[in-house]
């Protein structure tokens, strides 16, 4: 596995436990985080029409932004669902980066940019030709 990809794994794997910590915190169940968790690939639709725009609807639901901004929603209101929705969102990218599904690129879903998935026994990778 190459060195950058093994950082980021861990570190994913660093934000999936303290999203764990903080959802607890908050008071709610930490089932919810696994009741929940597939409700976030359907960002996945996308592909049904194209790889373009199943790259484009993928990576949309799989970055930091949204839940960053529902957590920042969080600290300047009294809600507590965009904590909720928030967290489980982040748990479910930094769980999924931990298992070596990155980012598509618009060619195929299996393209990502932590390599290609299904490919290789450490990681995912496959060296490029």
């Amino acid at each position: 596995m190459p060195l950058p990809v093994w950082f980021q794994r861990v570190e994913s794997g660093a934000v999936a436990v303290l999203v764990v910590v903080a959802f607890v915190q908050l008071g709610f169940a930490w089932w919810w985080l696994l009741a929940v968790f597939l409700l976030w690939d359907l960002s996945m639709a996308g592909y049904l029409a194209s790889p373009r725009l199943g790259a484009i609807t993928y990576n949309l639901g799989h970055n930091y932004l949204g839940p960053a901004a529902l957590l920042g929603l969080t600290l300047v209101s009294d809600a507590r669902w965009p904590a909720f929705v928030g967290l489980t969102w982040a748990f479910h990218i930094a769980v999924d980066r931990l298992l070596g599904y990155g980012l598509k690129f618009t060619d195929r879903f299996s393209h990502t940019h932590l390599g290609e998935i299904g490919q290789g026994q450490h990681g995912n990778v496959r060296p490029k030709a």
